[in-house]
């Protein structure tokens, strides 16, 4: 399996789907004003699918000469940018994972797993690096908790401790449960300060829904 969905894979019209849909960040919201007609003028360029979108908006300098071929707004390109790449799921160090301790994750580094990518992608490498099996366990879990918008290495902790081990878990959470969950432990270890707001709850759940719709 792939950490991360194939982005050849993912059409315009599915992206449009994606924005229109979600409860964007309000610095975001402007990129769903006139949609319809940015991704037109796109596709009009030979634009037709996200890993496209993504390799012509990468470099400032081909995002600026599409915004002055196209007419679209150079800022409106740079949000759309930033919120297309937010989807795209960072492989995180296993040494992040710093509750772990670090003779076990040395043993995966020197099989030649390193983030939660290769963890991810090569299971059984990692089973044969021969660290404890409930360790294992656990990694894995956090590894494809990573996939999801967001989820960093202590918030798949915090999920899985809340009791939602996997993607389609939080993808079919109530709101008000996971972050009745989340407060839970964090109430009891303190390993985040401050409160994850449920309208953040929210759209973690919506993120996870989209690893099972694209990959």
């Amino acid at each position: 399996m792939r950490y991360c969905f194939t982005a050849e894979a993912i059409s315009l019209t599915a992206l449009k789907e994606r924005i229109l849909s979600t409860d964007l960040v309000p610095s975001r919201e402007p990129i769903k004003t006139g949609l319809d007609d940015v991704l037109a003028k796109l596709n009009e360029l030979g634009i037709q699918n996200l890993a496209v979108l993504r390799k012509e908006l990468k470099d400032n300098s081909r995002l600026f000469a599409i915004a002055e071929q196209t007419g679209i707004d150079k800022d409106h390109l740079a949000l759309l940018r930033r919120e297309v790449e937010s989807w795209y799921p960072k492989p995180f160090s296993l040494k992040d994972f710093d509750w772990i301790p670090a003779e076990e994750t040395a043993k995966l580094e020197e099989a030649g797993v390193k983030t939660t990518a290769d963890l991810f992608e090569n299971p059984e490498k990692a089973q044969a690096a021969g660290i404890q099996p409930d360790l294992m366990e656990h990694l894995l879990k956090c590894a494809d908790l990573t996939r999801i918008q967001w989820v960093s290495p202590l918030t798949a902790r915090m999920l899985i401790e809340a009791g939602y081990s996997a993607p389609a878990d939080v993808a079919s959470a109530d709101p008000e449960d996971l972050d009745q969950g989340m407060q839970a432990v964090n109430t009891e270890n303190a390993w985040f300060k401050g409160r994850i707001g449920l309208r953040d709850i929210k759209r973690l759940i919506d993120a996870a829904r989209y690893v099972s719709l694209w990959y």
